[in-house]
């Protein structure tokens, strides 16, 4: 059942943002969402972009299946101009799970496809693809590879909270961090990842730093040794000396990244109702970028903002803002209704987790200048989230709302707002986690199940919701 979300009306929630001591805008015209964009020198139709939603749905050697391409059909045909194709590791050691797609020279003919597939829906749809803008989100893991943890440092903070999969234990205090060289051997892997995303179609690429991957882990590894760790400088450098290869080869290819801007701390539930409480650590804290060193739950902007400039100075074209870490505060990385099964009740309102996200996307648009900025975190608005998103779009506090969660329930959201000035009431995502749940659920033949929307997309993900609820991994549905 719902805890907090009550409302009748974007004004409610307005109304309950400012008793919490924020100001929120909203508005009932969407006319800002349906503007043209200029994003590197290509014209995009709309405002809304489908955010990078892993299906864990691929095959176990990285190829698209039967329900990856039925996503991507799904989200041609939904309207939106912004299509950001998921998690897409640069390696086989690269992948955070399994079944997560592989950008290789024998997946890019499949890859292709899937592209191809999700283009033609959209013209079969009525739309056109001159103004569609599809890439993939290209990543390696590091420490959250499914294999074995591979590391940019030795974090004193996540280390204990983080799993070798291999062992299914706590990673060990003797596993060697990866070093300059073997960080220079990635960057050669993300240029060639680009290099086979361009051939296959991509009209962008996004470098992933978010959630405490790879690139993400770098941004914040101030107590790395080596070229790679320390100053800003040595914790740029291998993204920088990337986006300069990638340039250098394919310079049509727009470049994009999903950008942590706050890691925060690691959450563990606590008392009867398993509420999540902050782990205690040890002040001031050095290893969780866009934290304030005294408070780690507190936004410091400084260095994510000084990084934002100079992405934009080095190239990057398009800029999307994350918060948190999934295995370890995800409540900052989805604000939800219900959290998923292995999670923990959150510790405060989830507007407040909304309110976060769209501050601190605000203050990267003002940073990034020209450079659009895709603003996350609306799904727990549910039927309000656009007309908060059109407020923050209207008042240039982005350019783009993303919806993530939403759009598997509801892929067509941005045709149904086109048609009928609101989303299909009865498919709105209510953040309850049912994906999550699925997506956590690891006790199957390729070791990972897919994930969709159980409640509203029934006939497909239905019986997989059954079938993982038999094994009593995720609780019974409300």
């Amino acid at each position: 059942m719902a805890r907090y979300f009550k409302y009748k009306s974007s004004a409610d929630v307005c109304a309950d943002a400012a008793k919490l001591g924020h100001d929120l805008k909203a508005t009932s015209d969407l006319s800002p969402l349906f503007q043209p964009i200029d994003v590197g020198g290509r014209t995009v139709g709309n405002r809304f972009c489908v955010q990078p939603m892993e299906g864990c749905d691929g095959t176990p050697e990285g190829f698209p299946d039967e329900l990856t391409y039925r996503r991507y059909v799904r989200f041609g045909a939904g309207g939106a101009k912004l299509i950001w194709g998921e998690a897409t590791a640069i390696e086989e050691r690269a992948r955070m799970n399994p079944r997560q797609l592989l950008i290789n020279e024998a997946t890019m003919p499949a890859l292709e496809e899937m592209l191809a597939d999700c283009r033609q829906a959209h013209v079969d749809a009525g739309y056109s693809t001159n103004d569609l803008l599809l890439g993939l989100q290209l990543t390696h893991s590091g420490r959250y590879s499914h294999k074995t943890p591979l590391m940019a440092m030795r974090d004193p903070i996540l280390d204990l909270v983080t799993i070798d999969k291999a062992t299914g234990k706590l990673v060990a205090a003797d596993k060697p961090i990866l070093t300059d060289a073997e960080l220079e051997r990635i960057g050669e892997l993300y240029v060639t990842a680009a290099i086979r995303a361009a051939k296959i179609g991509c009209d962008f690429i996004d470098l992933k730093q978010c959630h405490r991957y790879l690139l993400s882990e770098l941004l914040a590894a101030k107590i790395r040794p080596g070229k790679f760790g320390g100053s800003l400088e040595n914790r740029l450098r291998l993204i920088l000396d990337v986006i300069r290869a990638i340039r250098g080869e394919c310079p049509d290819l727009v470049l994009a990244t999903r950008m942590n801007v706050f890691d925060g701390i690691p959450f563990k539930g606590q008392g009867d109702e398993f509420v999540g409480q902050p782990i205690t650590v040890s002040l001031p804290v050095e290893t969780s970028f866009g934290a304030a060193a005294d408070d780690p739950s507190q936004l410091d902007l400084t260095e994510p903002l000084e990084v934002v400039r100079r992405l934009v100075d080095a190239g990057i074209g398009l800029i999307n803002v994350s918060l948190g870490n999934p295995y370890a505060c995800p409540h900052y990385v989805r604000p939800a209704e219900m959290p998923p099964v292995d999670g923990y009740h959150a510790p405060e309102h989830p507007l407040l987790g909304v309110l976060r996200h769209f501050e601190a996307t605000a203050a990267v648009q003002k940073a990034a200048g020209n450079v659009p900025v895709v603003g996350s975190g609306y799904s727990w608005l549910q039927d309000y989230a656009f007309e908060a998103g059109a407020a923050n779009v209207r008042d240039g506090r982005c350019q783009f709302v993303g919806l993530g969660r939403g759009s598997l329930s509801q892929p067509d959201f941005a045709a149904n707002l086109e048609k009928h000035g609101a989303l299909n009431r009865k498919t709105v995502c209510r953040t309850f986690s049912y994906c999550t749940n699925l997506m956590r659920t690891k006790d199957h033949p390729w070791g990972q199940y897919a994930t969709g929307c159980p409640p509203f997309d029934k006939e497909v993900y239905g019986p997989l919701w059954k079938e993982a609820e038999a094994k009593r991994v995720v609780p019974k549905a409300n």
